[in-house]
């Protein structure tokens, strides 16, 4: 009902516009106005000095915009090749801002300096071989070094050595939750396929590869500080993206196919948590939500819970309705806090043993139920026949 409220009423004011607008016409009937439509100097000079306010605005949006949300961005990344990444991000941003601040200011500039004046006429000449060289030659040179600059950090960031001594992690997503799982003890993922996957073994393990026995399966990623992680992806339904934003860290999840990327974490959780921005970021997380608290609590709502900082694996592609919730807890250990983790966790071979012995007991209490059941059955049946013969005797 409000929505159509205000389409009237937005209707009613385009009419009442339209009337006004019919009644100024009116006014100036008879009026010495010049109709010509050809645009005088005075217009020329108008629109000119139009286009400069536009430019200052243009220049003092961009300006309050960095002073305003410029804390928003990313801070300090977790990750060594992350410091690469942002590098190459902020070369990328300054060469935007300062090549947007020159253009623009000649656009303007040129437009309003050669602005139609009735004892000017416009020079006419149908091309120039040095401005078409300088505006071709110059974005050509500045493309090719970034994208040099690209591909060198992209292959730096990619390249993982055959010996080199890495954690193999696989990243498996479906809609809408994350999995991961260590290869173990061997350091080998063993094979996987959708077809596979039954009861507990969500993920699809081929439990007959060797290199599966010590595989370990968990909903929560634990990474160890200064250690290479080579991470697999896969997905199991539709596209998904594996990012990790404070790790500068995202790849593609294709379903049919394994994608892979790598980092060394250079942070611990409690080692980012204690960075002077964190610290700054979170009090004032914790401040709103105080703030938002008060107001639900006066609503009769429950207060919200005060926010820590994680690290967390985010779906970076929208993958159906509850893409906005799929996401998983990532926890940067210690070497040493990292292997007790480890060795806590119980490998899928053994779960899915577990759960076969859990299952039998049950099947056979159900067995023997259902013969007790029978027997009794069949006795009340003798019963009645007995009972059925004696009446039949007398």
């Amino acid at each position: 009902m409000t929505s159509l409220l205000v389409i009237i009423v937005l209707v009613l004011l385009a009419v009442a516009l339209w009337q006004l607008t019919k009644i100024f016409d009116l006014t100036q009937v008879g009026s010495s106005s010049d109709d010509s439509q050809v645009a005088s100097d005075n217009d020329n000079n108008v629109q000119g000095y139009v286009m400069f306010g536009f430019l200052a605005f243009i220049y003092i949006f961009t300006i309050y915009g960095l002073l305003k949300w410029g804390n928003l961005a990313l801070h300090t990344p977790a990750s060594e090749h992350g410091l690469l990444v942002d590098n190459l991000m902020n070369i990328t941003w300054v060469l935007i801002f300062v090549v947007q601040f020159i253009t623009q200011g000649l656009l303007y500039w040129f437009s309003f300096k050669n602005r139609g004046h009735k004892d000017k006429k416009a020079l006419f000449f149908a091309d120039s071989n040095k401005l078409e060289a300088l505006w071709s030659i110059i974005p050509s040179v500045v493309l090719a070094c970034l994208i040099l600059y690209g591909l060198y950090a992209w292959n730096n960031i990619m390249f993982v050595d055959k010996d080199e001594d890495v954690i193999e992690i696989e990243l498996y997503a479906q809609q809408f939750k994350w999995t991961a799982r260590y290869a173990g003890q061997d350091n080998v993922l063993g094979k996987a396929n959708v077809r596979l996957i039954e009861g507990i073994n969500t993920l699809g393990v081929d439990m007959s590869d060797k290199n599966s026995a010590d595989d370990i399966v968990v909903s929560e990623l634990h990474i160890p500080k200064g250690k290479k992680i080579h991470f697999k992806m896969r997905s199991q339904d539709v596209l998904h993206s594996a990012y990790m934003p404070h790790f500068r860290a995202q790849m593609n999840c294709v379903p049919g196919m394994v994608t892979e990327f790598a980092f060394i974490p250079t942070y611990t959780t409690s080692e980012y948590r204690e960075l002077p921005f964190m610290v700054e970021k979170v009090a004032n997380i914790n401040k709103l939500r105080a703030e938002k608290s008060v107001d639900l609590v006066a609503k009769g709502g429950t207060a919200l819970d005060p926010y820590t900082f994680d690290y967390l694996l985010l779906c970076n592609k929208i993958c159906g309705a509850s893409h906005y919730n799929m996401q998983m807890k990532v926890v940067v250990d210690t070497p040493e806090d990292y292997k007790k983790w480890l060795s806590e966790k119980t490998t899928l071979a053994q779960d899915i043993k577990a759960a076969a012995a859990a299952k039998e007991p049950a099947e056979g209490a159900k067995a023997t139920t259902d013969s007790t059941a029978k027997d009794t059955v069949k006795a009340v049946i003798d019963t009645v026949k007995a009972a059925i013969a004696k009446v039949a005797m007398k």
